[in-house]
């Protein structure tokens, strides 16, 4: 029988072929979500995301994720809520942090993997 994460991973592999889960030493799993597709704006039509899934997920939310490292807006600056100096715990990965939270509080009758990553695509069209 399928967990609940292995069901959705699945799910967001529809969406993004290659997406790969890693399970961390602390219990975490490490998601990376290969060529996300960027607006125009961005130095990089495609870019690799990755996020952290804790280990009580699904009722602890999701937060923060990370792009490629040299990911920058169209005219070379960090962008806003961003970090490129914050790489990815327990993994090192010199990527671009982003400090992006839900707009409302997780539910994890309703939340995903995919609805995540749309939380993801909705901050990548900001373009600041």
């Amino acid at each position: 029988m399928m967990s609940l994460l292995d069901v959705q991973l699945a799910e967001l592999t529809e969406r993004y072929p290659g997406v790969a889960a890693t399970r961390l030493p602390s219990g975490t799993t490490l998601i990376t979500v290969p060529g996300v597709r960027l607006p125009v704006g961005w130095t990089k039509a495609h870019t690799t995301i990755w996020f952290l899934v804790p280990p009580g997920y699904p009722y602890a939310a999701l937060d923060c994720f990370w792009a490629d490292g040299d990911l920058r807006l169209a005219g070379g600056a960090v962008p806003a809520n961003a970090s490129a100096t914050n790489p990815i715990p327990e993994v090192g990965t010199p990527s671009l942090w982003f400090s992006w939270h839900l707009a409302q509080p997780w539910n994890p009758n309703r939340d995903s993997l995919s609805s995540w990553m749309n939380t993801v695509n909705d901050r990548l069209r900001q373009l600041k």
